[in-house]
């Protein structure tokens, strides 16, 4: 595909942003570290999903799990990153962090926030389609169930992965379930924005392997994020609602 150079080490190539998508990210951005605002779910689902990075890069790069920066001289690129949710801990474990949103209204905020805690993140507005260089570490969370074309954003994301690095992802799964509860029920109560989710752009694990192979990926680990009364949400082998996948370079 032809492509045509930009400012900040970005590319032209096709994108597969939704102008809407971005459009109703954007409108969030405001109170997005308000952990009872309008994106109280995700201050929810962060430390779930942290608890899987941390556990993956322990693995992938046998790290002392004790080590309190295993990140340390490796860099790391979060897409869709918002406005630094996950991007800030990354920095925290040692990570040179460059972080990528497609709304511009939440990477401001993320870059004042991240100034404001004395974190040094490399934020960027725009597609990771449009991204120069390659990543030891790159985490896509709750963003390819927004993209136009999966299988370009995938291939677009293995492209930005250094040999021997790390992907990890999460998504809805494709399931009566998780219609049920992330659609019918937190968007019908407001616990998430109504029109986050459409059903029929939710992945399944067994198609998202497919989507890693062709970009030249393999699945190296599957863990569901499943909801109880008790625990609230939380790792599981039960990945009906959502669920985290891990990947690396194919051997």
């Amino acid at each position: 595909m032809a492509q045509t150079s930009t400012s900040e080490g970005l590319t032209r190539e096709t994108s597969s942003i939704v102008p809407e998508e971005v459009a109703q990210f954007g409108k969030l951005a405001a109170d997005w570290w308000d952990p009872d605002g309008a994106s109280a779910m995700l201050h929810k689902l962060n430390p779930v999903r942290l608890k899987y990075v941390r556990d993956q890069v322990d693995r992938h790069w046998q790290c002392d799990e004790c080590d309190r920066r295993p990140l340390a001289g490796k860099t790391a690129l979060d897409v869709g990153c918002g406005a630094g949710l996950l991007a800030e801990p990354l920095a925290r474990l040692g990570a040179k962090v460059t972080a990528i949103d497609a709304a511009p209204e939440v990477i401001a905020v993320a870059r004042n926030h991240a100034a404001a805690g004395g974190l040094q993140i490399d934020y960027r507005a725009g597609d990771v389609q449009q991204l120069d260089g390659r990543f030891d570490l790159i985490t896509c969370m709750e963003v390819i169930e927004h993209v136009a074309d999966p299988a370009a954003f995938v291939a677009a994301l293995a492209k930005r992965l250094a040999p021997a690095g790390l992907l990890v992802m999460s998504t809805p799964n494709a399931t009566g379930w998780s219609k049920l509860m992330m659609i019918t029920i937190a968007e019908g109560i407001g616990r998430i924005p109504r029109g986050t989710h459409d059903f029929e752009k939710f992945i399944a694990p067994d198609r998202m392997k497919l989507l890693l192979a062709d970009a030249g990926l393999t699945c190296i680990d599957v863990e569901g994020i499943a909801w109880s009364p008790s625990r609230g949400l939380h790792l599981s082998d039960d990945v009906r609602l959502n669920y985290l996948i891990a990947a690396a370079t194919a051997s």
